[in-house]
């Protein structure tokens, strides 16, 4: 695997273009060891970009995190999210504290707001200062925000400290190219890719196959790649099996040709006009 190429944040940090994603995890205590051992799997082979929420498996994802790293933590740049219930000022500080607990760690690499809710976004902005301030978070931002949303956040944050919009995306979800990605490239926002495999749903699509065919990849492969290509995007799939994550990991060195991405343009087409946010 070639080294992860990475993308600066407003603070000047820099954050890998590549991770894995721990949504559905800590939800069985039957297959529990399985993930400890996928997620340390990704750290050994060279993955530091770790993305959970307070949301997933009510925090167990989180504790999964924390048997899977180690002492391995100063490596890391871990994601998680404060539940949009939870996103009041002192509510937001009292979840990151939780957080923080279940990971083991004194500080979130990166914390975002997982969605709106009915508390102030004011409010939620405050605490993420805050807690930044304290040293427990070093960068914060969003999830799920559509375009309306952006530009509010973006009347709140003065100093542009926003680090990042998580959303859906990949190549049966591209509505975001219309509007929302360009304007969190113009304001040097990075945008976290999450699903990128449409939860495995598009690798059967055809013309998937005939580009993974030209390359000897996979189709999931090609749609990694795909997302790797567009400016501004991380991406985050979740592997739970160790042939997955080799996989996965193994787009990082798939380039795909011109007449790939034209053929993936026709078959996928980018919007022609706005359209509501995409959520899963």
């Amino acid at each position: 695997m070639k080294d992860i190429p990475s993308l600066p944040l407003p603070s000047g940090r820099a954050m890998p273009v590549f991770g894995v994603g721990t949504w559905r995890m800590g939800e069985s205590a039957r297959v529990r060891a399985d993930e400890v051992k996928a997620v340390r799997a990704a750290i050994e082979r060279g993955i530091t970009l770790i993305d959970t929420a307070e949301m997933y498996g009510d925090g167990e994802a989180e504790n999964i995190i924390a048997d899977a790293m180690g002492s391995r933590r100063n490596e890391l740049f871990i994601v998680s999210k404060v539940l949009p219930m939870n996103a009041s000022m002192r509510g937001t500080i009292a979840a990151c504290e939780r957080s923080l607990k279940r990971l083991r760690t004194d500080r979130i690499d990166l914390y975002l707001l997982h969605w709106r809710g009915g508390d102030p976004l004011k409010d939620t902005v405050a605490a993420f200062r805050e807690l930044k301030t304290a040293g427990k978070i070093l960068d914060w931002g969003v999830s799920n925000f559509d375009i309306d949303d952006m530009r509010e956040l973006a009347a709140l944050d003065r100093d542009k400290e926003c680090a990042t919009n998580q959303v859906l995306y990949n190549l049966t979800r591209r509505g975001i190219e219309f509007d929302l990605a360009p304007f969190c490239r113009e304001h040097g926002i990075p945008v976290m890719a999450y699903s990128p495999l449409e939860q495995a749903r598009i690798l059967g699509d055809a013309t998937l196959r005939q580009v993974a065919q030209r390359h000897q990849a996979s189709p999931a492969q090609v749609a990694l790649a795909w997302l790797l290509r567009q400016p501004g995007i991380v991406t985050i799939p979740k592997a739970t099996g160790l042939k997955h994550l080799d996989e996965n990991i193994a787009a990082l060195d798939l380039e795909l040709a011109a007449e790939d991405m034209k053929a993936l343009d026709a078959r996928f087409p980018p919007p022609k006009r706005a359209t509501p946010l995409d959520m899963l």
